[in-house]
């Protein structure tokens, strides 16, 4: 048993909790087609009604889903990080979608062609199930957001989502604009610099030019609003609770 837990590890040298979760069988015939691919500062995943070429796994970084109108206005109204795919609308069997996916904060991941994964999901139980589920704790993380973003004040819901970003990041520090957190939050940029500001002033985290260090992680947990712990506890009882 000790010496397949061994070798289960030796093959997943990634940092995907979602792939670490599949059978060793599935992921073995997932490994010759999954490329590394460094996922740089607002890199585009697939943009809204195009096709979907690609699927990724995020390593490290955030994903956003951004919802743009007509005029040009644009929401996120997910994020994805190293606790999922990139790509879901193909698991569903669409070409597009309406929102697209792009880089709010760099990072790495692994990519693989959306038609061959759509291949693989259906050749194995296992697997389809386990992305399935998954996709089901993606939605209620947006279900989550909605009501979040209509009753909690705006210094919790910042403090969530750096919460939940450093969460899916190596280190304390990382890159997060004012231009994404103002969409993130659904307000302007002047708001983001009052919030931050206050946060710095309580010793929470640093803030300079876009670099986000956190301070006191335990501290900025406690600042958070409930749906931090209400996303994060899903995601860990899917994937388990991460090292």
């Amino acid at each position: 048993m000790l010496a397949d837990e061994s070798k289960s590890k030796s093959l997943r040298r990634h940092g995907n909790r979602l792939l670490a979760q599949i059978p060793v069988e599935d992921y073995e015939r997932l490994r010759p087609h999954l490329k590394p691919v460094p996922l740089d500062y607002r890199a585009v995943l697939y943009k809204p009604q195009k096709a979907i070429e690609f699927v990724h796994f995020i390593e490290s970084g955030v994903g956003s889903l951004v919802h743009v109108m007509k005029n040009g206005s644009a929401a996120e109204v997910g994020t994805i990080g190293n606790e999922g795919i990139v790509g879901l609308p193909v698991v569903f069997g669409a070409r597009a979608a309406l929102s697209g996916v792009y880089m709010q904060v760099p990072g790495a991941g692994l990519r693989m062609s959306a038609r061959i994964f759509n291949e693989q999901m259906n050749l194995s139980e296992p697997l389809r199930k386990s992305i399935l589920r998954y996709a089901n704790a993606f939605f209620n993380q947006v279900a989550q957001s909605a009501a979040c973003a209509y009753f909690h004040p705006l210094e919790m819901r910042c403090c969530r989502w750096l919460m939940m970003t450093r969460d899916r990041m190596p280190s304390d520090e990382f890159l997060l604009t004012q231009e994404f957190l103002a969409m993130m939050l659904g307000v302007r940029r002047p708001s983001v610099s009052t919030t931050m500001a206050s946060l710095q002033r309580k010793g929470l985290l640093r803030y300079n030019r876009g670099n986000v260090t956190v301070l006191d992680r335990k501290g900025l947990q406690a600042a958070a609003c409930e749906c931090y712990k209400a996303t994060k506890a899903e995601f860990d009882l899917l994937l388990g609770a991460p090292d």
